[in-house]
């Protein structure tokens, strides 16, 4: 069994950070109420699914965004379940698709389970702005999740009438984009009537990827060989500074068998 070491990128000097560390802790928890550290997602996540069997056995994937700013998520959750097994594209939609569940799949260890952890992002700056992030080496916050806030803008334009409803590209070479643009364009009601959008804007994007993921098992559980066992943690990952923690707002949490039978419903 692998120990947990939670993959902190920095520690810093505490007086001098102390107050952005305030300010965006106190916007975490009033924007995303129920987020936990990292560190505690994955004590809990770890607690839970020990008493259905997950140990040594288990195959992590993940269906994340490939910012590399949430690969911290990745190591985390790797300190405990080894390496992952990666299924997500941009915003974090399991671009991967059927395919690439069945393939994870075929590389659970035998007499084992996998565990997939997926969802969107979204930055909190120093400044406790949503929808940005102070990036390493970089003297200003940017956007995150880029990917998000381009289909977000996207469908404002949309809804207004300013620019046709995004058609899905078959050029390759900008695709995943415009499949996110099209993926939103449901919620661009919802989203324009949010007091904040940059915040809403990630509770969307994951009931999209939701309905996405349940789609993907229910069509390739079976791949998963003997009795092992599908667990779905699906939630917002919440992007800080390096002096903060990351954050995770769980949404759902549960087992399945390799039949898309629900055996447990989880907390974290």
């Amino acid at each position: 069994m692998f120990s947990v070491v939670i993959a902190k990128r920095v520690t810093l000097n505490a007086a001098k950070y102390g107050k952005c560390m305030s300010t965006c802790t106190d916007k975490v928890h009033s924007v995303y109420p129920g987020a936990v550290t990292n560190s505690d997602l994955v004590s809990k996540a770890k607690s839970a699914l020990a008493a259905h069997g997950y140990g040594e056995k288990t195959l992590l994937a993940t269906s994340l965004c490939c910012d590399e700013i949430n690969r911290v998520l990745d190591r985390d959750f790797g300190a405990v379940y080894d390496v992952n097994f990666s299924m997500g594209g941009l915003a974090g939609f399991p671009f991967g698709g059927v395919t690439s569940f069945g393939a994870m799949a075929h590389h659970i260890p035998d007499g084992g389970d996998c565990f997939v952890v997926f969802g969107p992002h979204v930055g909190i700056d120093a400044d406790g702005v949503v929808g940005k992030v102070n990036r390493r080496g970089m003297a200003n916050s940017g956007a995150c999740c880029g990917s998000a806030c381009a289909a977000a803008g996207h469908v404002a334009c949309a809804l207004k009438g300013e620019v046709p409803p995004q058609v899905i590209s078959t050029d390759v070479v900008d695709a995943q984009q415009t499949f996110v643009n099209n993926l939103l364009l449901p919620y661009a009601e919802r989203l324009d009537a949010a007091d904040d959008t940059m915040a809403e804007l990630p509770r969307a994007l994951y009931d999209a990827q939701k309905k996405i993921i349940d789609q993907i098992v229910a069509a390739g559980c079976q791949e998963v060989g003997g009795d092992g066992k599908i667990a779905l943690l699906g939630g917002i990952q919440i992007n800080t500074p390096e002096s903060e923690s990351d954050y995770f707002l769980p949404m759902d949490f549960e087992v399945r068998s390799n039949k898309n039978e629900t055996i447990a419903t989880l907390s974290i």
